[in-house]
């Protein structure tokens, strides 16, 4: 990276700057080896006391004590795009939240909480997309009100690493309190390059409704109740993928929702001594021929950043990252 000017390095940021893109070089601690400067790239989420707060996209935050700078600058305020297809933020999290509907909800300003009775975090937590309409401080009271009155832990979704996210936000939540539980990555890709796949699709069974073997296979939950198929049949149109297998469960699943050009893939899960064998491709490229017959085109998913198989996986059929999400649960003692 570059910070000269004639020269001379600069730092050309200020607290004015607060909620950009920026880019700082500051001294490396004592003991830090050899290494001179400690470069941080990020949205610069707060500048009090003397003391820089930087988010990066990882969602990690950054401390920095601002006699420690020798330069910065502000920098665009996402990195180009080198593949897949072109989405805004907004726009890819509101159509993932229509993927996976919760069994309940109530709006908060531009906030949405949302209750499934505890089933995964993405349907038990608030999709926070613009304002309140509170105070920061009144807005997260009601939502740990909210939650406890259901028995459930308050969790909040936010996103980094994109053009519009909430760096912002992660930051204001630790704050008040809140931890990051578990970070994963929103990825897309085009969806015809999914579909042609070369993949034994004719071993792929494909239906409207989840049934008792699929869920058998499913490991996201014991016994389901009807919230749990609730949320699995909640979409536009949902479709379920089955690959039988020589016992009481299948041997690989899939569930896929399309939604206008939007074809968003979920729970792809092969049986261990199933595994290595293009299961999971097989079911993946099935799901997407289907999608591709109701005229979407583009393809969205979701993995855990510690899943490296599945990472590789969707990495090799062409999904790139768009952007990273978390889930925050506060942490403080009321």
């Amino acid at each position: 990276m570059e910070f000269t000017a004639g020269g001379r390095l600069e730092v050309r940021i200020t607290p004015s700057d607060v909620g950009k893109r920026v880019s700082v070089r500051r001294r490396a601690e004592p003991g830090a080896g050899s290494q001179k400067f400690t470069d941080t790239i990020g949205v610069l989420t707060s500048w009090d006391e003397g003391v820089l707060l930087i988010t990066r996209r990882t969602g990690e935050t950054v401390r920095i004590p601002e006699s420690s700078l020798v330069a910065g600058k502000v920098v665009p305020s996402a990195p180009a795009r080198r593949r897949g297809p072109a989405a805004s933020f907004d726009e890819l999290a509101r159509v993932t939240a229509r993927a996976w509907q919760p069994v309940e909800s109530e709006p908060l300003g531009e906030w949405v909480l949302r209750a499934a009775s505890g089933f995964t975090r993405r349907a038990n937590s608030v999709l926070p997309l613009g304002d309140p309409g509170i105070p920061l401080d009144d807005a997260l009271a009601r939502v740990r009100a909210w939650y406890a009155d259901r028995g459930l832990p308050p969790y909040v979704q936010t996103a980094t690493g994109a053009e519009g996210t909430q760096e912002r936000l992660c930051a204001e939540l630790e704050a008040h309190g809140w931890e990051r539980e578990v970070t994963a990555e929103l990825r897309t890709g085009g969806l015809a390059a999914v579909g042609d796949l070369d993949a034994e699709v004719s071993r792929v069974r494909l239906g409207r409704s989840v049934d008792e073997a699929w869920l058998r296979r499913y490991q996201r939950t014991g016994v389901p109740g009807p919230h749990v198929l609730k949320v699995l049949s909640s979409g536009p149109s949902v479709w379920f993928a089955t690959v039988p297998g020589e016992g009481d469960a299948p041997a690989a699943i899939g569930r896929c929702v399309v939604d206008g050009r939007w074809a968003g893939f979920m729970a792809v899960e092969v049986a261990p001594e199933y595994r290595r064998q293009g299961l999971a491709t097989a079911v993946m490229a099935a799901l997407a021929r289907q999608a591709l017959e109701e005229g979407a085109s583009a393809a969205w998913l979701q993995v855990e950043t510690d899943n490296d198989g599945a990472r590789a996986l969707y990495e090799g059929m062409g999904f790139a990252i768009h952007h990273l999400y978390h889930h925050f649960r506060y942490s403080r003692s009321s």
